[in-house]
């Protein structure tokens, strides 16, 4: 244990309370904020390739580097015993690893108990159609859809390889079984400008909450400029306030977005601004990639190994302990994703289905 660690307990360290003491203190970074949210890729794999996302011929990681599914549980338990209270699985596309509902199932334990207090997904629901049953049976209330353009067309040439069909199908699916659906669409400059009303609508029809997201320098895209793809989300409102009367909501949902009622409607309208409004001073969150880096920011290149300590200890999970509350003592205060300079400022070299959606 480190000497800061130590002088908050002054019972000697091999004390069984100390002990006690220690693995049970909630996970507090260097700013006070407390670390209550876990993003936890399980594979970089994805049926689709989006253009803001992946290059088109991407190279997958060696299958032997990623967590098992049981240290995915053993890795996601630990973090729910430090204080974790919120769990949100995403990929590459979390539904295209093999047997995960093996994992999701696992995780319902966490649900039972209380301890856990929330068990989602991102997904881009291509596989929906297949698991939203068995989602909803493992205790997975509500689903996070990437969708960026209603156009068959148009959704072909931004995923490459997707179908919008399929998608639509998957949300059908999704909304039968009883799951709560937010749409998350990627604002993108020139392409589903035009949109935004007809996608608002088709929300509001379905009774579906939409965040618009400002896309974020991660990794190389290949021929694709990010500048040429960014849309300012201070545009976006103000479209918005062209067609319907907007106010502000004080709503938080412990996540990043900023929320506003479209009276018309209604209906809740978020607004993910890691560009043009830095949302760290409540940051509650960290991410583990599939291959057990744990990122305590998105923005930031620094990252702790996990898998060494959980591989090394399989029947101990103190050392991993140890190394979780190390690495969220370097949890830095904010991100650098900065396009202010008509630069991309802050990018990051991994994908972001390597990191987690």
């Amino acid at each position: 244990m480190g000497q800061s660690q130590c002088t908050a307990f002054p019972l000697p360290q091999d004390h069984p309370r100390f002990t006690y003491a220690v693995m049970t203190a909630p996970l507090i970074d260097p700013f006070a904020r407390a670390i209550t949210y876990l993003r936890v890729s399980v594979t970089d794999r994805c049926d689709f390739r989006c253009v803001y996302c992946m290059s088109e011929n991407m190279t997958f990681l060696p299958k032997k580097e990623l967590l098992t599914l049981e240290e995915l549980d053993r890795m996601c338990s630990t973090f729910v015993r430090l204080g974790v209270e919120k769990l949100r699985i995403t990929g590459g596309e979390p539904l295209v690893r093999r047997d995960i509902m093996t994992f999701f199932r696992s995780m319902t334990r966490h649900l039972d108990s209380g301890a856990l207090k929330e068990l989602t997904l991102t997904t881009n629901g291509s596989q929906l159609e297949r698991f939203a049953d068995q989602l909803f049976d493992a205790g997975v209330r509500r689903v996070n859809i990437s969708l960026d353009t209603l156009d068959d067309q148009k959704f072909a040439d931004i995923t490459r390889w997707g179908r919008l069909p399929q998608v639509i199908r998957g949300i059908d699916a999704a909304q039968k079984a009883g799951l709560r659906i937010k749409i998350n669409a990627v604002a993108l400059k020139g392409f589903n400008e035009a949109e935004l009303p007809r996608i608002t609508e088709w929300c509001a029809e379905r009774d579906m909450d939409l965040t618009w997201i400002e896309v974020m320098p991660m990794g190389d895209i290949g021929n694709e400029d990010r500048l040429d793809q960014y849309w300012s989300l201070k545009d976006v409102r103000a479209e918005y306030e062209n067609h319907y009367t907007v106010t502000d909501l004080a709503e938080r949902s412990g996540g990043p977005a900023r929320y506003v009622r479209l009276e018309e409607t209604g209906q809740k309208i978020g607004f993910i601004t890691p560009l043009t409004h830095n949302f760290c001073e409540s940051c509650n969150r960290v991410r583990l990639t599939c291959t057990g880096e744990l990122y305590m920011c998105l923005g930031q290149e620094d990252m702790a190994d996990l898998r060494a300590p959980l591989r090394a200890h399989p029947t101990s999970e103190v050392p991993l302990e140890e190394a979780i509350r190390a690495a969220i003592e370097h949890k830095p205060k904010g991100h650098d994703f900065d396009y202010s300079r008509q630069t991309v400022d802050g990018r990051m070299s991994r994908h972001m289905s390597h990191t987690g959606g």
